[in-house]
């Protein structure tokens, strides 16, 4: 059964299976509308960042897992003002996710995402990358995606 992202495709359990919840392809209906989602990070309106905390001496203490929850409710409600509420993450089709230490964050960041998508047939495309470094130095995850209204 599709669900409100299209219908994902997951390769034969003798192949290899992704490490999270997503699906290997997803196909999209004909007639639906693409939403292109501007990287998003963890930053609040007030400018500061959920997930960051700073230290006396002005460094960073970075939490990649509270991060990643805010990145993701920030897209949620990016994608529901672009639609009039009509849709929300669930509509997501395609993702990047963009880490600056994927070795120390990657699981982290799978375990929020995994939260959202509990299951890989729904969960959209996703590819995740390692940066050398985001436009803040109080951010270790961003994710840009595309969703689809069907109409």
């Amino acid at each position: 059964m599709a669900s409100p992202n299209g219908t994902g495709y997951l390769l034969p359990a003798t192949k290899a299976q992704g490490l999270a919840n997503y699906p290997h392809a997803r196909t999209i209906p004909s007639a639906a509308r693409t939403i292109f989602v501007s990287g998003i990070s963890s930053r609040r309106g007030d400018g500061t960042f959920e997930g960051c905390e700073t230290q006396a001496d002005g460094t960073h203490v970075l939490d990649c897992g509270a991060q990643t929850a805010a990145v993701l409710r920030n897209i949620e409600i990016t994608i529901r003002g672009a639609t009039d509420g009509k849709c929300g993450l669930e509509s997501v089709v395609d993702a990047t996710v963009f880490l600056t230490d994927i070795r120390k964050d990657y699981a982290a960041m799978n375990a929020e995402w995994n939260k959202v998508w509990p299951d890989r047939t729904k969960a959209p495309a996703r590819t995740c990358v390692q940066v050398g470094a985001l436009p803040n130095e109080r951010i270790n995850v961003e994710i840009k995606c595309q969703a689809v209204i069907s109409e």
